[in-house]
């Protein structure tokens, strides 16, 4: 339960945070490219808020024991956001994602406790803790993607890093892409400052990280914690870099943006 209390309450930090920047943004703001490949900023508050009128009914289906709403209903949702003008997107989101953030909020602690939530896309459902953990990791990134937009220094919030750091579920054999290897394999030890950490990375089909580094390991890199989620989420472009990353021996930077290109 103080998991869940934790990663909601970094919900509640980035929305604030992010809804702060986006009620100030004129027309030709929200026309500007963002830190999402051929998106604008409209496009990525689209994405936001039609991400959190799904997850919100994702979240009360959950609470009315009905099965997840399916395809169908998400792709209704995107093409009605899709439709919107640049202006009404921003406006949307503003108030669909406040009206997430709330829900999650309202949920009494028997039921951050208890509750199981259907997505849609993992194998078997999920307690609220790792719900909203999907809802952060998306919102964190692509918070992330509006900000960079106007500040080419920005980073992910501290809390929200802290929350996605070791944060269940472990979708890393999934977003990474082993071909890029070539057949080569490595084993890197990953040391992360804010919060601190050090674990391994193993570079092999599948791709994964653990616990048990190794002595001798292949490689190194140390980086700020919200940079190591942002590399493995594909944001971290050498213009995007903190001079606070360090790599030795087997750890490359441009071998690791190629196995993990984004999503």
């Amino acid at each position: 339960m103080r998991n869940a209390d934790t990663v909601i309450a970094a919900l509640r930090t980035g929305h604030d945070t992010l809804a702060g920047l986006v009620s100030e943004l004129s027309d030709g703001d929200l026309a500007r490219s963002s830190g999402a490949a051929d998106w604008d900023i409209s496009q990525v508050l689209s994405h936001l808020g039609s991400g959190a009128e799904i997850h919100q009914a994702v979240l009360q289906a959950a609470l009315d024991g009905r099965p997840n709403p399916g395809h169908d209903f998400n792709q209704a949702v995107w093409d009605r956001w899709n439709a919107m003008t640049r202006r009404e997107r921003a406006d949307a989101f503003l108030q669909t994602n406040q009206t997430l953030t709330g829900f999650y909020e309202s949920l009494d602690a028997d039921t951050r406790e208890k509750l199981r939530i259907e997505l849609g896309f993992l194998p078997a459902p999920v307690d609220v803790a790792t719900a909203a953990r999907m809802r952060l990791s998306e919102f964190a990134l692509h918070s992330w993607d509006v900000r960079v937009g106007f500040d080419e220094h920005a980073t992910l919030a501290p809390d929200a890093s802290a929350a996605l750091l070791h944060g269940e579920p472990d979708l890393l054999a999934w977003i990474g892409k082993a071909d890029k290897l070539d057949g080569r394999s490595a084993v890197l030890q990953v040391t992360t400052t804010e919060p601190a950490s050090v674990f391994a990375l193993r570079l092999q089909a599948p791709i994964s990280v653990d616990f048990d580094v190794p002595e001798q390991p292949d490689g190194t890199i140390t980086l700020p914690a919200e940079a190591w989620l942002r590399l493995v989420a594909g944001r971290l472009a050498p213009k995007r870099t903190p001079s606070k990353v360090t790599t030795t021996g087997a750890a490359d930077l441009d071998l690791l943006r190629s196995v993990f290109p984004g999503y």
